[in-house]
């Protein structure tokens, strides 16, 4: 695992070679190093690499049932992060805040420091922009991508162009999205008990036949952003309720969908933590078979489709009373998400 920092040092430090690593797959030529430069770093940091590969087996055999619960399976319905968080300012862009580095962070496996060290060096050489993230951001894409660093610099530089052109003035404005926001349909309050904030989606007051799908997708990155802005202090990830209760075909929107879908899985990586939907009619597994296939593994399992009977103590697993939206029985009132 050292062998990777090293190479990423290099990579990083070296002025002909960086020039070079415009191409990512010009890491693939560190390869024939890896032999000798083990055997040089084992002399020098003996078996540090084995206590940290042994102290996180350790750590893994003392997981509790709730770091599971973190990735349910799919339940069927019976009607079918300040201190070392990454913020997003007001005008939408993520940067670094006071202790966010991935380095200073306890608990930090040594592999994805090692890696976030090499996408950094990598992603930097092709978009100047990509220094103004922290290593948390970095982190989630590769996380994303399984910790591969090719694939995860690539959804990352295709993000950085992305953000370029789809808000170009840095920030979404409520003004730019107008009829999404009279729908009143997306709304925030509380925390779980994990400490990440509750966003609440009513499906039956999407009405695709008064969107333009340009606006939806600019209200889509809007309402992240303002999630990401409201994450307390080292959490990166959030909770979300979508209510289907009243839903019918002329809510449904594939067009939408997927493109919600690819803004949240592409652009916003490792963000969601868990979806709850809840209230499902029928119909709506005809749309969920189409969508189904788009989401990726990771975002599968963290969908939980809660059978009305269980609503209130599905949520109450997950959500402390005090903190449940009074729509479920608890004590918060529902806040727009322009309001936030």
């Amino acid at each position: 695992m050292t062998i990777y920092v090293f190479v990423g040092v290099i990579a990083h430090k070296t002025g002909p070679i960086r020039g070079q690593m415009n191409d990512i797959s010009y890491f693939s030529t560190f390869q024939p190093w890896i032999p000798s430069c083990q055997r040089t770093l084992h002399l020098l940091v003996g078996s540090s690499t084995d206590h940290s590969q042994a102290s996180q087996r350790k750590k893994g055999d003392r997981s509790t049932g709730s770091d599971r619960h973190m990735e349910p399976e799919m339940e069927s319905n019976d009607d079918c992060g300040e201190a070392n968080g990454s913020r997003v300012s007001a005008n939408g862009k993520e940067h670094i805040t006071s202790g966010s580095s991935i380095a200073e962070e306890s608990g930090n496996d040594e592999i994805e420091r090692s890696k976030v060290l090499i996408m950094r060096a990598l992603v930097e050489t092709q978009d100047s922009s990509a220094k103004e993230v922290d290593d948390l951001m970095i982190r989630r894409f590769l996380r994303a991508r399984e910790l591969d660093i090719e694939k995860a610099s690539n959804l990352f530089l295709k993000y950085l162009s992305w953000r370029r052109s789809f808000t170009p003035n840095g920030f979404i404005s409520p003004s730019e999205i107008p009829k999404e926001l009279a729908q009143n349909k997306l709304f925030m309050q509380g925390v779980d008990k994990q400490n990440r904030p509750i966003v609440v989606v009513f499906g039956a007051r999407h009405k695709p036949y008064k969107r333009n799908l340009d606006e939806f997708k600019r209200f889509v990155a809007f309402t992240l952003d303002r999630i990401c802005a409201r994450m307390p202090a080292g959490q990166e990830k959030f909770v979300s309720i979508a209510d289907l209760e009243g839903w019918g075909y002329s809510n449904s929107d594939i067009r939408g969908y997927l493109a919600a879908l690819s803004i949240l899985q592409d652009c916003y990586p490792e963000r969601l933590g868990k979806l709850f939907i809840v209230h499902v009619p029928y119909i709506f597994m005809a749309a969920w078979k189409v969508v189904y296939p788009f989401i990726d593994n990771k975002t599968k399992k963290k969908i939980i489709f809660v059978e009305n009977k269980k609503l209130r103590s599905t949520l109450l697993d997950d959500i402390n009373e005090s903190e449940l939206p009074d729509v479920y029985g608890g004590k918060l009132s529902l806040v727009p998400i322009q309001d936030t």
